[in-house]
């Protein structure tokens, strides 16, 4: 009988010294699909959408965990041309983000010729010589096979005239893949065809990344604050239905979440007490809607989201409240969280 020699580290330990793990994040200009694609690599709702520009407010970080790779990514708010103190403080967010990822993710939205601001995203991304850089075509449900050619074109022709050479282009739609997406490394059995094409992208970020173990515990799909979340949940109801004239002057903060004192421990409740904020008192009939009809709905909508993200039953207390200008007044960006 011959004596085994016991394996070496690297032997037995394949995973530990083969495996990724590092940041990347998804830049692009707003509404070019961020967040969606974000919560289908991960596959639950880590960051609000809305099919309103600059719905993002700040950076998300959503997990994605694979055998040979944990993800994190980093949803951040649409590069714009600023117009308040707080267009100026998310540009900065992103810029700052930038500087601290491993890869970066430019979106760019299939149905939509590039224009001005994706050209001026680009050039900045051309000045950011070591981070690779991946062009992903967002959207791409929404064109046939001649204009996702021409796109892909465009985009390879941008990254030639920048004198900057994309990692990929690789074409991606969310659709149907938001939920169930990202659990399935395999790339089988994700949820439809969304959910394939997410799972190649992750499968080409993934060798960009640093050796290392896992950042984060198995089983965590966000770094976020619960009270963040909520609140975003909220903005995100909030959102909906409204008129051009309202998007940007909505905030939510979420002053208080307490289990309901008394309950049986079969049957808990968790109490949340949060502000809408709007700009100008001209706005809260908008918010609340007649006879408090369409508060009462965003208090529906964002109940559902919120008990199912905290696994929990809740009783939600909303109030809506002017913070005169806040988008352009530093103490009202501090005390909102900005």
């Amino acid at each position: 009988m011959v004596a085994m020699s016991a394996p070496s580290p690297a032997e037995s330990e394949p995973q530990a010294t083969d495996h990724r793990a590092g940041f990347a994040c998804f830049v692009g200009r707003p509404n070019a699909g961020k967040s969606t694609l974000t919560n289908a690599l991960v596959g639950t709702k880590v960051a609000i959408t809305s099919n309103r520009p600059q719905t993002t407010r700040h950076t998300v970080r959503g997990i994605v965990h694979r055998p040979d790779a944990q993800l994190i990514l980093v949803d951040t708010p649409g590069l714009h041309k600023p117009r308040t103190l707080l267009g100026e403080r998310l540009n900065d967010v992103v810029r700052t983000t930038w500087a601290e990822v491993d890869v970066i993710g430019f979106c760019l939205p299939a149905n939509e010729k590039l224009g001005p601001g994706d050209r001026f995203i680009a050039k900045e991304l051309a000045s950011i010589k070591k981070t690779p850089k991946i062009a992903i075509v967002t959207k791409t449900d929404l064109v046939d096979s001649k204009q996702l050619a021409e796109q892909l074109i465009a985009i390879d022709q941008l990254g030639k005239e920048l004198g900057m050479e994309w990692a990929e282009i690789v074409p991606v739609s969310a659709v149907g893949a938001e939920e169930g997406a990202g659990r399935s490394p395999s790339g089988k059995g994700g949820g439809g065809r969304g959910a394939g094409q997410v799972d190649l992208l992750a499968e080409l970020i993934t060798p960009l990344l640093p050796k290392s173990p896992a950042l984060y515990p198995e089983g965590d799909l966000t770094d976020e604050p619960e009270q963040v979340m909520v609140a975003e949940l909220i903005r995100e109801a909030a959102l909906e239905g409204v008129r051009d004239e309202l998007p940007h002057s909505i905030a939510v903060v979420v002053e208080e979440m307490l289990p309901r004192e008394d309950r049986p421990a079969d049957r808990p409740l968790l109490d949340i007490h949060a502000f809408v904020y709007i700009e100008r008192p001209s706005q809260k009939g908008i918010i609340i809607g007649p006879k408090g009809k369409r508060l009462k709905e965003v208090g529906m909508k964002s109940r559902k989201h919120i008990e199912a993200l905290l696994g929990t039953p809740v009783f939600l207390d909303l109030h809506v409240k002017v913070a005169k200008d806040w988008q352009r007044d530093p103490k009202q960006l501090r005390k909102l969280g900005f």
